[in-house]
């Protein structure tokens, strides 16, 4: 446990809780780095932190909606889409809650605000909450389910690996995914909402509105 957080005066259970997870972390990291096949994909780690960024998912998900324009994806572009963005707002709240500090110091340039923390990983709640979307609320082709489930481990998995975060993270972080989902799917929006919210997006005027002729 770092300094920061020994000077928070935090409950004794919970610094035996942090304790534990921080050596039960790091003998977990150990163990697999003795593997050398685990070692030769340090690589792939980072291109499963990408493949999960929320900074790359937002934009990216806009340019979805805006370019397959398709009444048929307008309810799961934007049901998700809202989801993406609670996952977002939910972590940074915990995070600044929390502050509990990463295994490594972080490079300043890439982590600010709420981000430089740990508790719990975005990573893995947004890799939760996608897989358990398209599994759940808009479920895809049963030959999408275990590559989606791969790639959501493998990226829980590399965040622990490539010491962002400690195990107990990881498991708040996917536990969390899994809630938003389950939210989302109770508020799930209708498709004429979505359709009105479409349009306003894209700023476009789309066929089935009153102010269509």
């Amino acid at each position: 446990m770092n300094k920061a957080e020994k000077k928070r005066n935090l409950p004794l259970i919970l610094i035996k809780i942090l304790a534990i997870d921080i050596n039960l972390t790091d003998q977990f990291v150990k163990s697999i780095e003795r593997i050398l096949a685990f070692r030769q994909l340090k690589n792939h780690y980072q291109l499963l932190e990408i493949s999960c960024h929320g900074l790359l998912w937002i934009p990216c998900w806009c340019a979805f909606i805006w370019m397959f324009n398709n009444k048929n994806l307008y309810q799961m572009q934007i049901n998700l889409f809202l989801g993406l963005l609670l996952d977002i707002g939910l972590v940074a709240i915990i995070k600044a809650i929390t502050r509990r500090r990463r295994p490594i110091k972080q490079d300043e340039l890439l982590v600010i605000g709420p981000d430089k923390f740990s508790f719990p990983s975005g990573h893995s709640s947004r890799a939760f909450f996608i897989t358990y979307f398209f599994l759940n609320n808009w479920p895809v082709n049963f030959i999408f389910v275990i590559p989606l489930l791969c790639w959501s481990i493998s990226v829980c998995i590399s965040r622990i690996l490539m010491r962002r975060h400690y195990l107990l993270d990881v498991i708040a972080g996917a536990l969390l995914g899994i809630l938003e989902s389950y939210f989302i799917g109770l508020i799930y929006l209708e498709n004429e909402t979505c359709t009105q919210l479409i349009w306003w997006i894209t700023d476009e005027k789309l066929d089935g509105g009153e102010y269509h002729v």
